[in-house]
């Protein structure tokens, strides 16, 4: 068993060193800093020791897709070098539970949500990170504002004074190849500087982040511009 588990945890090392490889050789071949682009981890069902071992490696932020594996995950961790996102679905019911616990909620894509986001952060005194998402490929199961809808959610977001709005997230439709990935990733950058050139006359909206690419893609999407980028499988292996 224990020799099992060192084996994963060398494969972890070496899948950091990969990924961090080539996540630099994609911000050369896009004329950026490799330093600017973060890596997300994603830690869905993925055990602590394993975690605890990324973060040793150097990860600093890791991403869970639930709130409550959010908040176990992080009360058993040394966070103080790591910050924590939400990148998965937030309900409604779920918002009181998860402000004040991550550093960024990566997935807000309504008024409701955001209203209820701002509420309990003003019942915790805290100010909250948000990145919006959007549904880049206008899918009606997916999760996210509509593009064309996006301007008119920043605005109403504005009103709130415990949010801070960091940037957009997207989850681009399953595609065959990363080629074909390519387009969603080039309009959501499109959308990113156009929301970033408005004049929105409040400091509580700076677009600093763009979080797409997982990791079948994560390399193109940085190529397109992103610069948070999501990996869990490529990272820890696939998932049980």
């Amino acid at each position: 068993m224990l020799n099992t588990e060192n084996n994963i945890l060398n494969d972890i090392t070496e899948n950091y060193k990969h990924i961090m490889d080539n996540i630099a050789q994609a911000a050369i071949q896009s004329k950026r800093n490799p330093e600017d682009i973060e890596l997300v981890a994603v830690t869905k069902t993925v055990p602590v020791e394993y975690i605890r071992h990324a973060i040793d490696l150097g990860v600093r932020i890791i991403g869970e897709n639930r709130v409550q594996e959010l908040i176990s995950k992080q009360q058993v961790l040394d966070m103080k070098a790591c910050q924590s996102h939400l990148i998965g679905h937030l309900q409604s019911n779920k918002v009181q539970k998860i402000v004040g616990q991550a550093d960024m909620i990566q997935s807000v894509d309504s008024l409701h949500i955001a209203k209820k986001i701002d509420f309990y952060s003003s019942q915790t005194n805290t100010v909250t990170n948000i990145l919006i998402q959007v549904n880049i490929g206008n899918e009606t199961q997916k999760s996210g504002v509509l593009p064309e809808d996006l301007e008119e959610l920043i605005h109403q977001i504005l009103v709130f004074s415990r949010i801070k709005v960091k940037g957009l997230m997207a989850i681009p439709p399953a595609c065959d190849s990363e080629e074909e990935a390519k387009p969603y990733f080039d309009s959501m950058y499109t959308l990113f500087n156009k929301m970033s050139e408005r004049k929105w006359g409040n400091d509580s909206v700076n677009f600093q982040y763009l979080s797409m690419g997982m990791s079948a893609d994560y390399q193109t999407a940085i190529t397109c511009g992103a610069n948070l980028v999501r990996v869990g499988t490529a990272l820890f292996g696939s998932r049980n």
